[in-house]
């Protein structure tokens, strides 16, 4: 019975996963069609309770394992279910009209940007010179400073929404560094970081082309923030294990830390 149930899981999940449509176009006929393979193996089983219970255990796989969307759909970066957001994706982030060109480079954004001072990372050992957060880092400081709403854009600045577990405060001093220029020659100096130009990143191309906004190591040096490794939807990140309990891991890294893999891009030890 249980081989059957989950051949059905199975079949239902990869098809869920084979189209790119949105769920709810195809929540219903797809939940009757798996309802329908249920019943059928309702003669195997002689009890009342044991089919209620089998079958609520299966609907709430079959929930989990669905695929409603990519990357960004159901991340910690999903707005579109918050009425501040419009019901809209990219809207607290990027506008196509009226950016907010105060940080160079930025992505049509749409924004409050933060006007915090930061306390920058130090250590005897740091051979790059930092200063305040410049380009990408800036963005997304605008959020994670905990001094800017999550709910400050398109023009609105009075947002109540403040980031909770995400908030890394002004000050930078036990984060890793950013802002800061990784090129040949810091890695010369310090002896025990990669040559960016040479070595690979693991992605397509090298440290310098794929991690590196304008040569400088920034927020996004390590962090996706569309997630595009998330291709799971909700058990992307949260996976129920067999013995009960919930293990969350982050798919916003640009590939797995596993073994310290990430690290070990730029760093030698």
């Amino acid at each position: 019975m249980k081989t059957q149930i989950f051949k059905i899981l199975l079949v239902n999940n990869l098809f869920y996963k084979s189209v790119k449509f949105k769920f709810t176009l195809y929540l219903l006929p797809l939940f009757l069609n798996f309802i329908y393979q249920l019943l059928e193996l309702k003669s195997n089983i002689q009890k009342e309770k044991s089919i209620k219970s089998t079958i609520f255990t299966v609907l709430l796989l079959l929930f989990c394992s669905i695929t409603i969307g990519q990357g960004l759909r159901l991340s910690h970066h999903d707005f579109s279910r918050a009425s501040w957001s419009g019901n809209e994706y990219c809207k607290p982030c990027h506008t196509p009209h009226n950016a907010n060109l105060e940080v160079p480079d930025s992505p049509l954004w749409n924004h409050q940007v933060t006007s915090s001072v930061f306390e920058m990372y130090t250590s005897p050992t740091l051979d790059g010179v930092l200063g305040q957060p410049l380009g990408k880092s800036k963005l997304c400081l605008s959020c994670h400073d905990g001094t800017v709403a999550v709910d400050n854009h398109s023009g609105f600045t009075n947002g109540t929404a403040f980031v909770g577990f995400g908030n890394i405060s002004t000050n930078l001093r036990n984060d890793h560094p950013i802002s800061v220029i990784y090129d040949s020659a810091l890695a010369d100096v310090d002896g025990y970081l990669h040559d960016p130009s040479s070595t690979s990143s693991g992605l397509g191309n090298t440290i310098e082309v794929d991690l590196l906004e304008n040569d400088r190591l920034e927020c996004t040096s390590c962090h996706d923030v569309h997630i595009s490794r998330n291709t799971q939807g909700c058990v992307g990140c949260h996976q129920i294990q067999a013995g009960g309990g919930m293990v969350t891991k982050s798919l916003s890294l640009w590939k797995s830390n596993d073994g310290s893999a990430l690290c070990l891009t730029c760093h030698k030890k």
